[in-house]
């Protein structure tokens, strides 16, 4: 347990953030995965749409740091390969 005042604020402080942060990737992940349920139900029009809300999404993690950026980039990379192979 923290031992003084300004321990006790950070740890109330890193309670916060992960919890904000948990939300977060929480959202970037079902973003993805609602764009791999367009692709495998072949609706391209809905899978491009959700390809650019998951993108901007993820990149608003790497910004915010969340998401280290090359794990942002293999996720669009192999998002927008699958898309590509839709047609």
């Amino acid at each position: 347990m923290a031992n003084t005042k300004s321990a006790e604020k950070a740890a109330r402080q890193a309670d916060k953030h992960r919890a904000r942060n948990v939300t977060l990737r929480s959202r970037a992940r079902s973003a993805i995965r609602k764009v791999n349920e367009a692709i495998g139900a072949g609706k391209k029009d809905d899978a491009q749409a959700s390809y650019r809300e998951a993108v901007a999404l993820v990149d608003s993690l790497v910004n915010k740091r969340i998401v280290h950026r090359n794990k942002a980039s293999r996720h669009k990379s192999r998002l927008a390969a699958k898309l590509k192979a839709l047609g």
